[in-house]
């Protein structure tokens, strides 16, 4: 009998890190305003706290330019009803993005070029940290998962970085769940669920977008052995390039640190081992990007 408690936490309690995608650059153009779009996480978060008293909700907004910790259930100052958590975050979250698009102003000179993706593998990393100080810091562990609520387009130059985040997820056994609001589907988002067997879902209906996120990624992990939930149709494994950054279909691989690049080099840039085969016949057709 002394057991059944660890038990019941372990199986039921939940540790959900949500990635909130705040790129202004998409939410002016989205279909769903940034505002209504808020209106479905927020009543979502806080359908995932009382689920389970225990139950442990992080929130990090992902901007173009950087990445930061907006709201988090354990924390003592979060505590309270639903309205004040809620104009929390929404406070917190105007501050983060002007903060942020004052660092993209200053990365880009005169901000004419701004970035178009967001910060994806920073966030990636933050949650993943996250995750390892709770674990750290007791030995009650709850089930953990990471939650990316994303609408920007991948970044090509971020290839590294987010394959990085999604083989340690794999290997901390941490679900990578993918809810996509932008008009395209996610390549990384989708070789991260299918890698550390987390969901990926593209909703259709984004008014309904609080029935998707409560039906779906609400469940803990030990109900989902019991759910048949929904399963993607197919999934990108495409690689980018290390040289010019772009997604192709067949490319060549360094034999010493796997680097993939569109094109011969005669030496890798990445851990500059030289080539010794012979160049390819140049009557082959390039590569496809």
């Amino acid at each position: 009998m002394a057991s059944a408690p660890s038990k019941l936490y372990q199986d039921d309690v939940s540790l959900v890190v949500a990635l909130l995608d705040t790129n202004p650059f998409f939410w002016a153009a989205a279909s769903l305003p940034f505002s209504e779009f808020l209106h479905h996480v927020i009543p979502f978060i806080n359908s995932l706290l009382l689920l389970n008293q225990l139950n442990r909700v992080v929130l990090i907004a992902t901007g173009t330019s950087s990445c930061g910790y907006i709201f988090d259930s354990g924390d003592g100052n979060a505590s309270g009803n639903s309205n004040a958590v809620c104009s929390g975050i929404i406070k917190k979250l105007e501050d983060f993005v002007g903060k942020d698009s004052k660092i993209g102003k200053g990365s880009n000179g005169d901000g004419t070029r701004p970035a178009i993706s967001s910060l994806l593998s920073g966030s990636l990393s933050l949650a993943l940290c996250y995750i390892q100080r709770i674990f750290r810091s007791g030995t009650r562990h709850p089930q953990p998962r990471i939650l990316c609520l994303q609408g920007s387009p991948d970044g090509p130059e971020q290839y590294v970085a987010v394959m990085n985040s999604i083989f340690s997820a794999q290997r901390l056994m941490i679900p990578i769940d993918s809810c996509i609001v932008g008009a395209q589907h996610s390549a990384f988002l989708q070789q991260a669920s299918y890698i550390t067997g987390g969901v990926y879902l593209k909703p259709q209906q984004l008014d309904g977008l609080f029935q998707f996120l409560a039906a779906v990624f609400a469940t803990d992990l030990h109900s989902r052995n019991f759910l048949r939930l929904p399963k993607p149709a197919g999934v990108d494994l495409r690689a980018s390039c290390f040289c010019h950054k772009k997604t192709i279909d067949m490319g060549y691989v360094c034999s010493v640190c796997l680097s993939i690049f569109c094109k011969y080099h005669k030496k890798c840039s990445t851990c500059g081992s030289e080539f010794n085969q012979v160049a390819p016949d140049s009557t082959i057709p390039d590569q496809k990007h």
